[in-house]
């Protein structure tokens, strides 16, 4: 059996990113922990009842939602391979529901705060040129952690960038005026630290490419050095990217695109957001919104 998850976990680095092998790969070892405690040595005996089983004592343990979903997903994808291969007629990961997920509705930094933030001087040293290159990339783009991480030199011309996103989707995604001035800056002094073979765009002290721990630190310690009065992270410029651009353009379409979601339905969260914006402005602004402090207009006797 151990074989057959090795076997999968194999063709889907072929086809994934290392991140989405690392979790199923994670999701996996859980998985046949649990199999082995149950003394089950077949997948014969896979069924609906044993995963929704699995699932309660994940979710038991303190699992999140988000957690069971993708625990969910890797076991679905690896029953799927044995259908395939003829192992099982069916995929019985396929009658248990997917966890039912929270709807965290995504908070942009302000617009004028984030632009103050993003113009705060720096003392242009090698590593503030990179980090001004990353936030001005991930603002500019609505990139994802992955997507800025794994990009290298040839990713760029002078237009665009081109990211391979979830799924292993490739798609292209302009380059604004302020994130190409910041990368021309950065690439003027990224051999300063840079091994000479390294293809990587953002590097580390050792020369070495970025990982994504070091990104979101820098992120965090360069909003406090520049006294943002909220935590950054790399999703959370994202998510700022998508909401003031659908805010100016109203093209949800366009967004979709530019942030690579495969649904709509993924994208349409900002739209949500952009109407709890009009809401709370329609309330504070409108005469016949806002409750009257004089109530006089009640009394009986008028």
């Amino acid at each position: 059996m151990q074989e057959d998850v090795d076997a999968f976990l194999a063709d889907l680095a072929q086809q994934a990113s290392s991140a989405t092998v690392d979790a199923y790969r994670r999701d996996l070892v859980v998985f046949m922990d649990y199999l082995g405690e149950q003394g089950i040595t077949d997948w014969r005996r896979l069924e609906a009842g044993l995963i929704k089983r699995f699932l309660a004592q994940e979710r038991s343990r303190g699992l999140a939602p988000r957690s069971l979903a993708r625990r969910r997903a890797a076991l679905s994808r690896f029953v799927e391979e044995l259908v395939h291969h003829q192992v099982l007629t069916h995929n019985p990961v396929k009658l248990v529901r997917t966890p039912r997920q929270p709807q965290h509705l995504p908070r942009p930094v302000d617009v004028d705060l984030l632009s103050r933030f993003l113009d705060t001087p720096h003392d242009d040293s090698p590593l503030a040129l990179r980090d001004q290159a990353m936030l001005e990339l991930l603002y500019s783009c609505g990139l994802r952690l992955a997507e800025l991480a794994s990009l290298n030199l040839d990713s760029l011309d002078a237009r665009r960038v081109r990211v391979v996103g979830k799924g292993s989707k490739p798609r292209q995604v302009p380059l604004g005026n302020r994130a190409r001035q910041a990368l021309e800056a950065w690439k003027a002094v990224r051999r300063q630290l840079a091994e000479s073979e390294e293809s990587a765009l953002f590097v580390g002290l050792r020369g070495k490419r970025l990982g994504h721990r070091a990104i979101q630190l820098r992120l965090a310690q360069t909003a406090i050095e520049r006294g943002l009065p909220e935590h950054l992270h790399p999703h959370r410029l994202r998510h700022s990217f998508a909401s003031h651009l659908l805010e100016s353009s109203q093209d949800l379409r366009a967004v979709q695109e530019l942030l690579g979601h495969a649904n709509l339905s993924t994208t349409q969260v900002y739209t949500r957001l952009d109407w709890q914006h009009l809401a709370s402005v329609y309330d504070a602004a409108h005469p016949r919104a806002r409750r009257r402090s004089n109530t006089s207009h009640d009394d009986p006797a008028i």
